[in-house]
């Protein structure tokens, strides 16, 4: 069972590890299109009004669905590498729009 914490630390891993990645700019575009096709996903499947204990549910089971979104939406070489950490920036930037965050 995924916890809050254990989450939002696999959130902020993900964003953190996204942005030392994209300086690269042979991988930026790529890396971003990953995450904004998760994005994508993450609008549809949630919703626009949610909390975090929500998106939590949504992301234990997200490591599927993560990767068929990408290799649909976004491929680029490598992706199957990067498609999770793509994932974790994703629900990271989005649970700064739940009703309950907090920093």
């Amino acid at each position: 069972m995924t916890t809050l914490a254990s989450a939002r630390r696999d959130w902020e891993e993900g964003r953190r590890r996204l942005a030392e990645a994209a300086r690269d700019d042979a991988r930026a575009d790529a890396l971003y299109r990953q995450r904004e096709a998760v994005l994508e996903e993450l609008r549809r499947r949630v919703g626009g009004v949610y909390t975090l204990a929500e998106l939590v549910e949504v992301y234990a089971g997200a490591e599927r669905w993560v990767l068929e979104v990408v290799e649909a939406q976004a491929p680029s070489r490598g992706w199957s590498q990067t498609a999770a950490l793509a994932g974790d920036a994703a629900f990271h930037a989005y649970s700064l729009g739940a009703r309950d965050y907090a920093p």
